[in-house]
């Protein structure tokens, strides 16, 4: 029975984004995993191990394999939902040259997608971003938020200005892991958290209330941490993580740490994490899927991420 109302629910929400409503956005956030290109240019700790003399043997072709897997994955979500996304968030990124690369060397040049990027200190030199559509919406202002006392990715805030004339604020998020333990990275998570608290408070205040902050918070949606937005904002994620659904697969066990949190103003739909069939593998541990990575291991296995991207679907009529 259990089962049964999963694959109904899962039926509606997607009955639901693929609707082709003109007053809407369809967002995507993926955590795409060690999007490094081929070279060393020495800025994070996992550079040299991604270049093509490093211990990952990370090649060109490999580069642009991936590349072309992405544009894939994307164009299969708009085959399937109707609609190209509108803006895509993305997690583990090197460098602006890497989108710039994939929007260039791929399908997404059709597109008129922009990019908004900035390198942060993190430790192993990756980063958040966001691709939005020029003919869709235009960036006001930008913004990038370092965290005190950590070591990490930036939060990335971009106010922008939609076609139909109203205003939406996308934040992205890539929060800090639970390597060393889950309580003794707890406190780091902790402030990165109230940094977003801190930011979605200021907007609201100034009666922007159109917020969507979406990101890898490395955290399922019940952590106590996703207590400090309150009311005010919806944690889409929760009905996933409850019944048992996830973005990754850690022995053999679904976790939700993927998630939109959307303010109670703008209108969404349901979130829905996306199973592209040509990026799952078989878990030869475990019954059932994963995702298919780039690597196992050290071993090149041609994929993309151990993460599903997410989707959403907002209304912006003004």
């Amino acid at each position: 029975m259990r089962r049964l109302i999963l694959v109904l629910t899962l039926f509606f929400t997607e009955a639901v984004l693929s609707a082709q409503e003109q007053d809407s956005l369809l967002v995507m956030f993926w955590n795409v995993e060690n999007f490094f290109d081929w070279t060393d240019q020495g800025t994070g700790e996992s550079d040299k191990e991604y270049s093509s003399y490093g211990e990952r043997h990370w090649t060109r072709k490999r580069f642009y394999r991936k590349c072309d897997m992405i544009c894939k994955s994307v164009m299969w979500i708009a085959d399937r939902y109707g609609r190209i996304p509108d803006v895509i968030g993305l997690a583990e990124v090197e460098n602006r040259g890497v989108l710039t690369k994939l929007l260039s060397s791929t399908l997404l040049r059709k597109y008129d997608y922009g990019i908004i990027h900035h390198d942060s200190g993190d430790r192993r030199g990756i980063d958040v971003a966001l691709l939005y559509r020029k003919s869709v919406m235009r960036p006001l202002s930008t913004s990038f938020i370092t965290p005190e006392d950590i070591q990490t990715r930036d939060i990335l805030h971009v106010n922008m200005l939609c076609s139909s004339g109203k205003h939406m604020d996308f934040i992205v998020n890539h929060h800090p892991s639970k390597y060393g333990g889950e309580k003794a990275s707890e406190h780091k998570r902790t402030k990165v958290m109230d940094c977003l608290e801190a930011l979605c408070d200021s907007l609201c205040r100034i009666g922007r209330d159109n917020i969507v902050a979406m990101g890898d918070f490395n955290d399922t949606p019940d952590g106590s941490q996703f207590d400090i937005l309150g009311k005010s904002f919806e944690n889409m994620g929760l009905p996933f993580h409850e019944r048992g659904d996830g973005t990754i697969r850690y022995k053999g066990k679904w976790e939700l740490i993927d998630n939109f949190l959307v303010s109670t103003d703008v209108g969404a739909s349901h979130m829905l994490v996306v199973r592209i069939p040509f990026l799952m593998t078989y878990d030869n541990r475990y019954p059932g899927e994963k995702p298919l990575r780039t690597y196992t291991g050290p071993r090149y296995v041609g994929g993309v991420s151990d993460h599903c991207p997410i989707l959403v679907r907002l209304r912006i009529c003004p």
